[in-house]
């Protein structure tokens, strides 16, 4: 037995989600943070990326987040998706990100803006020069330059990718030593900038690697798994943090390429990470919150007119279609889709984008309605995602927040 979707009327109504973006947890629709505090506080503005996808930005953002210092965000369009922005072109001539404007001075480079962060404001912990802390940056830079090196050359010979993957993995060693060397699961005895550093690079690895190389960095290293755990109890990196999906799609514009390894594990693992199912991947592991499924709701909604009109597929048919998946999610009941409307359904399913669009589990339970949807009337696929740039995310569409 079958339902008929719900009018945009109706799915309104089911769903209460509500989010503070200025005072509340940390999210990616923000664009003023105050902590409690007035405007007349902020003397900090944060330049970042529209999508999220950074990790230089991901880090200055999530050291504002633990230190609660009011400020502002404007967001800027990375090279791999669309245009720089003239006025940010004129601000910074580079148009790299990201750039913080703190008083009356403009600062680029993440670990810069730390440093001045740090004058003014005070450490997070431990500082970027202290004596504790300098050899972890040393240790996590050593750890970048070994996952690129196996992640983002094409290896000539099975020998060359089993010796990438050793350096890389002999480098991981060294990194869960450090992590075993202080109390706790954090890389010093207590949360601070080292493992800010260490965030936004380790989160990418984890998802690149389980889904181009067949490797699961955090399932195979207990210290980093304890990590990954401790980190996820922080409001503020989950209010950062992305998926696999999303990571494995956003990194190859900005890497120059990330090959896949072709083996048995690495392929069952791609076509997890893009088919589902998406529930379990060891891309987070807190306890899904309730209300998961209201807040994807609630995003659609609030950009369904853009959505709409930026599928391939035509306006009616998708809007119907649309409304099935998320009368299906909300229900649980089966929604029967128009004819035609799989590739549609699935097009929107792969372009989701976390945190930009919503958090990792209400993405996972749209991914999810979205496929079953799809399913009900066929296997085509959508628009597949470029590799060379992203275009297909042009943020002009998503702005407004």
């Amino acid at each position: 037995m079958t339902i008929a979707p719900l009018s945009w009327q109706e799915l309104e109504t089911l769903t209460d989600f509500q989010l503070d973006t200025v005072n509340g947890a940390t999210n990616a629709q923000a664009q003023l943070r105050l902590f409690g505090m007035t405007e007349s506080d902020v003397r900090v503005t944060l330049y970042r990326d529209n999508h999220a996808w950074c990790p230089y930005c991901q880090k200055v953002w999530l050291w504002l987040e633990e230190k609660q210092i009011p400020y502002r965000i404007k967001k800027v369009t990375m090279f791999c998706y669309g245009k720089k922005e003239s006025w940010y072109k004129r601000k910074v001539p580079s148009g790299m990100l990201p750039a913080l404007e703190l008083d009356d001075r403009t600062i680029t480079e993440s670990d810069d803006i730390l440093l001045a962060l740090e004058q003014v404001f005070g450490c997070l912990g431990w500082g970027m020069q202290d004596p504790e802390v300098i050899p972890l940056r040393r240790l996590e830079r050593l750890l970048f330059r070994a996952w690129c090196n196996w992640l983002c050359y094409r290896s000539r010979s099975p020998k060359e990718e089993q010796y990438n993957r050793d350096q890389f993995t002999k480098v991981v060693a060294m990194v869960e030593d450090a992590l075993g060397s202080t109390p706790g699961d954090y890389f010093l005895s207590e949360f601070s900038t080292a493992d800010v550093i260490f965030t936004p690079y380790v989160e990418r690895m984890n998802a690149s690697l389980y889904y181009y190389k067949g490797y699961s960095l955090r399932e195979e290293n207990p210290r980093l798994q304890a990590w990954f755990a401790a980190m996820e109890t922080r409001p503020t990196y989950r209010g950062t943090q992305s998926d696999f999906h999303t990571h494995a799609h956003d990194l190859p514009p900005q890497m120059g390429g990330c090959w896949e390894n072709g083996e048995p594990q690495m392929l069952i693992n791609k076509a997890r990470v893009d088919n589902g199912p998406w529930m379990g991947l060891p891309d987070v592991t807190y306890p899904e919150p309730e209300n998961s499924r209201a807040e994807a709701l609630q995003r659609v909604i609030k950009h369904h007119t853009n959505i709409i009109r930026v599928n391939p597929a035509d306006n009616k048919l998708f809007d119907e279609a649309l409304r099935c998946a998320l009368t299906h999610m909300m229900t649980g009941e089966v929604c029967m889709p128009p004819p035609g409307s799989d590739s549609a359904l699935r097009y929107l399913r792969d372009r989701i984008n976390v945190p930009r669009d919503m958090s990792i589990y209400a993405a996972k339970r749209l991914r999810e309605s979205l496929e079953k949807t799809a399913a009900l009337v066929g296997d085509s696929q959508g628009t597949p995602i470029p590799i060379h740039h992203r275009r297909d995310q042009d943020p002009a569409n998503f702005v407004k927040n």
